[in-house]
């Protein structure tokens, strides 16, 4: 089986891991951390062109200790799309702020930024547009939005590392952005997440959360947690972050030719407008559908390919969201694409005859 994703490691993470184990130092509980990661936001913060990155445990801590660093909890409301992973919900809802759902566009599988601006209350502090799949989402229409609001922009970068919106890289287009570095994504440090920000203070407040508030050890001096990034995380970090640029090359030559060998079906393709670079984190395709969708994975599925649905459900309709009231909503478009859309795998293991293979497939199931 093809999978969806998945991490391409070598010999070079491996020297890496290994300097950490014979350091001794598995990982530091001080604010700044330990001598990798330091390195590791410093690369990290020039790869996206921002001034700081603040390196954590997952993107999930990553939206959390962003949150918590603006102060947003009870009483707050935060905007987001609904059709996304739970995790950018759920980081809203473990501060205690209650997430807004709003619908997305067909097109992009993003935020539609008239429905955010339509959701726009005077409890609204923040909106957090996912760039799903890899794709941008429209940041320049928000930003406007929100600055005229006095809404905080927190962009959800989770899937869209090296992913760039007119000129400018993913993770910074917003005033924070947030990386995941889960073993799927498009580089991976086994698991962990980074914050991203021009803002030096926030930026200082946000590694005194990820280590219980804490400045010189034992001082908390604001409520924090454990969401620090170990050394062996970072080592592995700083070593995929530099061959990053490589696996994004080939993703987006398997996309060209799965774009090509699929021009003519009826299926409905991922749409990349003129101003934006896709990082093909996912291939996503439309069927007419849910049962064309679920016919079409089961035959690639029996073909040795890992196509998935990201995601057969809205956040809203998930069983812990809808038991409490969110269930009753009608965000009609995320609703059309939970039920119609299959992703398939584009990953730098992929070969250029799977690609054909799958084509083959999906073209035979869908004329």
């Amino acid at each position: 089986m093809i999978p969806i994703n998945k991490p391409i490691l070598d010999n070079e993470e491996k020297e890496a891991v290994m300097k950490v184990l014979e350091s001794g130092v598995l990982t530091d509980p001080s604010m700044n951390g330990g001598p990798f990661v330091r390195e590791f936001e410093r690369e990290l913060a020039k790869f996206v062109g921002v001034g700081e990155a603040v390196v954590v445990n997952s993107g999930t801590s990553a939206l959390q200790v962003a949150l918590m660093a603006l102060n947003i909890g009870p009483g707050d409301e935060v905007i987001i799309p609904s059709f996304t992973f739970a995790a950018t919900a759920g980081a809203v809802m473990l501060v205690g702020a209650r997430p807004i759902f709003v619908d997305i566009d067909l097109k992009t599988y993003n935020m539609i930024p008239e429905e955010f601006k339509k959701a726009i209350t005077e409890k609204t502090k923040a909106v957090i547009p996912v760039d799903l799949y890899g794709l941008p989402a429209e940041m320049d229409e928000i930003k406007e939005i929100a600055e005229n609001h006095g809404i905080v922009v927190i962009e959800d970068a989770c899937q869209s590392q090296g992913a760039k919106y007119k000129g400018k890289m993913a993770g910074g287009l917003g005033d924070i952005g947030c990386f995941s570095f889960y073993p799927g994504k498009v580089m991976t440090t086994g698991e962990g997440g980074a914050i991203l920000t021009n803002d030096e203070k926030l930026a200082e407040k946000m590694r005194m959360i990820r280590t219980h508030g804490q400045i010189r050890g034992y001082d908390s001096t604001l409520l924090g947690g454990n969401f620090r990034m170990n050394e062996i995380s970072a080592a592995i970090g700083i070593v995929q972050l530099k061959k990053l640029p490589k696996f994004l090359e080939i993703r987006a030559k398997n996309a060209k030719i799965l774009l090509e060998l699929l021009e003519n079906s009826k299926i409905i393709l991922p749409e990349v407008p003129e101003y934006s670079v896709h990082n093909w984190y996912l291939f996503t395709i439309r069927l007419r559908g849910q049962k064309e969708r679920e016919g079409l994975k089961t035959k690639l599925r029996e073909s040795g390919f890992g196509a998935t649905v990201y995601y057969p459900s809205p956040i809203h309709k998930l069983p812990y969201y809808a038991s409490i009231g969110y269930g009753g909503l009608s965000l009609k478009n995320s609703e059309i694409a939970s039920q119609t859309v299959l992703s398939i795998p584009v990953h730098p293991l992929v070969k250029e005859e799977d690609l054909k293979r799958m084509a083959e497939i999906i073209l035979s199931s869908s004329n």
